[in-house]
């Protein structure tokens, strides 16, 4: 594969945190504000949901890196390697944690919309949570994918 295309990547990999990160810094704290706002017999809304998003933001950045080693390993034609099996691993449960820490937030959507009157606001609240798990699979897909071509090739070299 040219050097260009995983740069082209590798750049699209870094790009995709700063948005990630604006969001951390400007909109969390004011997720939390309105949370407060909105449901003021739960005075500890505000923590849980800073504690959520904050949480869910560390898997996420280790996946980025992850995928810029993965990246890596396609520029030095380390492709079909235990090592790109391992990062695929690791974005795997990456995306299976930031899933499961924001379903467990979904019951505050409930209550959103319950107090708001929106039942929309319940199925906002899944996309992230079902965007993690659609990555999760495909990962574990690959990963299966990879190690079955690696199995392959490692045959293929001692057959010859």
């Amino acid at each position: 594969m040219k050097r260009g295309t995983t740069l082209f990547l590798k750049i699209a990999d870094m790009f995709i945190g700063i948005p990630v990160l604006a969001l951390c810094i400007f909109l969390v704290p004011e997720i939390g504000n309105v949370a407060a706002k909105l449901l003021p017999g739960f005075a500890f809304i505000k923590y849980l949901v800073s504690i959520v998003f904050y949480a869910s933001a560390i898997p996420f950045y280790f996946a980025l890196y992850q995928a810029f080693k993965l990246l890596r390993y396609i520029d030095k034609n380390k492709a079909f390697s235990e090592l790109s099996v391992n990062s695929l691993k690791k974005i795997k449960h990456c995306a299976i944690t930031i899933s499961t820490l924001h379903l467990i937030a979904l019951p505050l959507f409930y209550l959103f919309a319950e107090k708001d009157d929106a039942p929309g606001v319940i199925f906002v609240g899944m996309v992230v949570p079902f965007a993690s798990l659609v990555i999760a699979v495909f990962a574990a897909v690959l990963q299966k994918l990879l190690k079955e071509a690696i199995d392959i090739k490692s045959e293929n070299d001692l057959t010859v």
